[in-house]
């Protein structure tokens, strides 16, 4: 071998010692990471966990709407849901101080009204502010209108099921006199 070539060798290998190397000589540092971004990683990692329990809510909610869920269990699962909830939350504000009190108060006053102010709910009428429109109040709408139509596919589907077949087990549906798989007759 030449001279050079194992010169080259050495370099690359000396190279590649100290890169693999490096974390042990740089073991005792911290690296140094500002309060700031601790306390918006932290602040991140609970608006996240805010967004699941939320998500949560809203499909445990759905579940017992559709009776997926049994009625004894739906009530315990809600409230430990809440709880985490409302836990996340003052987390949260502990992390934002600068927002203050009456703000959230204010917050929340203008929330309360503009789901009175829905249409369809008694108090509306009663505030005389029906005319005015916000983004809760379109989404209440659009809720409601979620469950009318629930409701209504719901006795669409009671209306046509009759029963099973008694001889296969079959669901058969109260226009059909024969069963639709083996053909016994079910009037």
């Amino acid at each position: 071998m030449e001279s050079g070539s194992i010169f080259l060798i050495l370099a690359l290998l000396l190279v590649v010692g100290l890169f693999v190397g490096r974390p042990f000589f740089d073991g005792n540092k911290e690296r140094l990471v500002s309060a700031s971004d601790r306390a918006d990683h932290e602040r991140s990692a609970l608006l996240a966990e805010r967004d699941r329990v939320l998500t949560a809510l809203w499909e445990l909610d759905f579940d017992n709407t559709l009776g997926k869920i049994p009625e004894e269990d739906y009530p315990q699962q809600r409230s430990a849901l809440l709880h985490k909830g409302a836990n996340l939350l003052r987390q949260l504000d502990a992390l934002q101080p600068e927002v203050e009190a009456e703000d959230a108060e204010a917050r929340l006053e203008a929330t309360i009204a503009a789901r009175r102010m829905a249409p369809g709910s008694a108090s509306s009428s009663v505030n005389g502010r029906a005319g005015q429109a916000s983004t809760a109040t379109v989404l209440a709408a659009q809720d409601d209108e979620f469950e009318v139509m629930l409701a209504k596919r719901r006795r669409v589907r009671l209306e046509k099921a009759a029963g099973f077949c008694p001889k296969c087990g079959q669901p058969v549906q109260k226009s059909d006199r024969f069963c639709p798989k083996c053909g016994a007759k079910t009037v």
